[in-house]
């Protein structure tokens, strides 16, 4: 089943990945024509990113590169990891045609300090929907204290994992449908849509996904020995992750249309190597 979940979710990104670099939610052509364009996931999180100018960073599962180039036109020197061949495609023809020098390397996470290199990185970033397909939170952890160098800094914005458990279908309540804590079985789905505005339907439709409390993802990254800074629960998420209930703002983020106090929907944390 290990083999299995690589094996099925890197054909389901690859079948993604040409879908998403075709849809105006990724901006693409915006990217092209204007310089100091970011991707809004990345313009959400500068207020806690900060100043990365200079530092050496890796951005995991970075997908088609938008925020891996994001992140390189705030400065700093980027290295993108995917397993997803097709993915990195797009990635690289986005960085070359935007004229920024961009590493993309092909990998699993798991083998990102393998590949990359130990120790080597001032920031490891993390973006939205990355956990989730991962089995085991502390290994992923264990991944990022390896790559980072003493005093550097992991800064991830991801689902809260209490959204993740809540049943999409269910629209006359917010119920728990799936599982809050990480188990060793994932759970398997077979969707042949994806969270961009297209018509085109996702040949490789099966996905194995696992999710993470939120205290298991912190007590991953202590056990790595990285010392947390911060904890941040949000409001909001950059697609509509419940359908019928969520309203788009202004920034391009997706709330609950009514009591959005009664869900986290996503999460920044940060933390440091000392």
């Amino acid at each position: 089943m290990m083999s299995d979940y690589r094996r099925l979710n890197r054909a389901n990104w690859d079948d993604r990945a040409p879908l998403h670099a075709g849809s105006g939610d990724y901006a693409l052509d915006k990217f092209r024509t204007d310089p100091s364009f970011l991707s809004h996931v990345v313009r959400f999180d500068l207020p806690r990113l900060g100043d990365i100018r200079g530092l050496d960073a890796v951005h995991l599962q970075c997908h088609i590169g938008t925020d891996t180039l994001s992140l390189a036109r705030l400065g700093a020197t980027m290295t993108g990891l995917d397993f997803s061949p097709a993915s990195l495609a797009e990635a690289r023809r986005l960085a070359e045609s935007s004229a920024t020098p961009i590493d993309f390397v092909e990998a699993d996470v798991y083998d990102a300090v393998t590949v990359l290199g130990a120790a080597r990185f001032d920031l490891v970033y993390t973006g939205i929907g990355a956990l989730c397909w991962l089995p085991d939170i502390r290994r992923w952890a264990e991944t990022v204290a390896g790559l980072l160098r003493p005093g550097g800094r992991l800064f991830i914005r991801d689902d809260h994992p209490v959204r993740m458990a809540v049943d999409e279908a269910r629209t006359d309540a917010l119920t728990l449908g799936y599982p809050y804590f990480e188990t060793p079985e994932p759970m398997v789905f077979d969707d042949g849509t994806t969270y961009v505005d297209t018509d085109l339907a996702v040949a490789h439709s099966t996905t194995h996904e696992w999710n993470h409390g939120l205290g298991e993802i912190v007590e991953a990254v202590l056990q790595a020995d990285l010392t947390l800074t911060q904890l941040v629960e949000h409001h909001s998420v950059p697609w509509e992750a419940l359908p019928g209930r969520m309203v788009c703002g202004e920034d391009s983020e997706w709330r609950l249309a009514e009591h959005p106090e009664r869900l986290p929907l996503s999460f920044t944390l940060q933390a440091r190597k000392l």
